[in-house]
């Protein structure tokens, strides 16, 4: 990394980056670890993993370059960060005896943020994909007691959502029916957290299984020698069942 960011000798498109142009990248080979890990691919994580690396040695040698911190200073930041969150493993006899205590993480993370109410969502990384985010916040509002006891609470407030977005549709109101919308995906999501669901991980999963049984309705369509166009909405509902049973 050092030569590739060497003023003289280095790479040019290397040495133009930034951490602004650097992060889409550092996202995606986040994406592509946990693809390797859904898909069972270990040679496949193996190489991932190194492109991961490659992305923090990347952030580490332009902070080093910025003076603001460097590789070794990331590795020291995670060993305490973990002792100081690990003290049933890592701490005094006395805690190590007491085991993890229920809610002792969060408590530990509140009092890194600086123990303050007022900063109970600060950390919820903006960058996250929309569904992890909102899961994230409702859990975090929850640490100080703002959340429905039950999921009865949450399924009355998704029904009272939903009935919201069908009057902003009636509106006509583009802005509020996405307004309407989004409250009512954030209320889903808060239905996952106290289903212990994650929601990103299960619309992947629904996203798979959509594309597999689509797929294999193209393949039936195809070997019939039809085309889309030839089927009207009925028909088409009719494949849909029939390749879902088939892939059951």
């Amino acid at each position: 990394m050092d030569s590739l960011r060497d003023p003289d000798t280095g790479c040019p498109w290397d040495l133009e980056q930034d951490f602004a142009t650097i992060a889409p990248h550092t996202l995606e080979e986040a994406y592509e670890v946990a693809d390797a890990i859904e898909r069972q691919d270990m040679p496949g994580l193996c190489d991932e993993l190194g492109d991961l690396l490659f992305q923090v040695v990347f952030h580490a040698r332009m902070g080093k370059e910025a003076g603001a911190f460097e590789f070794g200073d990331v590795v020291a930041g995670i060993c305490d960060k973990l002792l100081r969150r690990h003290p049933h493993v890592f701490g005094s006899a006395a805690e190590r005896a007491a085991g993890l205590a229920a809610g002792s993480w969060e408590r530990i993370k509140a009092e890194e943020r600086g123990g303050s109410e007022e900063r109970v969502l600060a950390g919820v990384a903006r960058a996250l994909p929309a569904l992890k985010r909102a899961q994230k916040l409702g859990k975090r509002a929850a640490t100080v007691g703002f959340d429905w006891p039950d999921t009865d609470g949450v399924r009355a407030k998704i029904a009272e959502e939903l009935e919201e977005l069908g009057e902003a549709v009636g509106t006509r109101d583009p802005a509020r029916v996405e307004e309407e919308f989004g409250d009512l995906l954030f209320a889903v999501v808060n239905l996952a957290r106290h289903l212990d669901v994650d929601a990103e991980k299960a619309l992947a999963a629904a996203n798979g299984k959509f594309e597999r049984r689509f797929g294999e309705m193209e393949r039936a369509i195809r070997d019939s020698g039809g085309r889309f166009r030839d089927f009207n909405l009925e028909s088409l509902e009719r494949e849909w069942r029939a390749a879902k049973q088939r892939l059951t």
